[in-house]
């Protein structure tokens, strides 16, 4: 019963713009991204001009921080296709901006300082 249950629930959420952009985004991530996002609720990609590592967020905004050497938060960045696109279109945009045309990405994005407060209460979307 819960497994019937369960395939019901799953039916029904992929069946809305933020469940086919979800499902959209899982397809377009590596094996390796794909468990950090489904345990962690972020993944890793690395810039295609630098070779630097991004930690993306589950959100649509002020969700992308460049890594430091020791694995930490060094810079917050805020940059997002125009439209009101669900969260998983939205993270999509970037992981393809950073990884194709990571300089024009940087060049938009908005700098902040990271809060561990804010990064560290992330939870896995589903």
């Amino acid at each position: 019963m819960r497994a019937a249950k369960a395939l019901f629930i799953r039916h029904g959420a992929e069946r809305t713009p933020e469940g086919r952009a979800l499902l959209l985004l899982r397809r377009w991530l590596s094996p390796a991204q794909r468990g950090q996002f489904a345990t962690k609720g972020y993944f890793e990609v690395v810039g295609g001009d630098t070779g630097k590592r991004y930690r993306i967020y589950a959100g649509a905004a002020a969700n992308v921080c460049e890594m430091g050497e020791n694995g930490r938060p060094n810079m917050g960045l805020c940059f997002l296709p125009a439209g009101d696109l669900p969260i998983g279109d939205v993270m999509l945009a970037q992981k393809i901006a950073l990884e194709a045309s990571e300089g024009s990405a940087l060049a938009v994005a908005r700098k902040f300082t990271p809060s561990n407060f804010f990064f560290s209460r992330c939870r896995p979307l589903r």
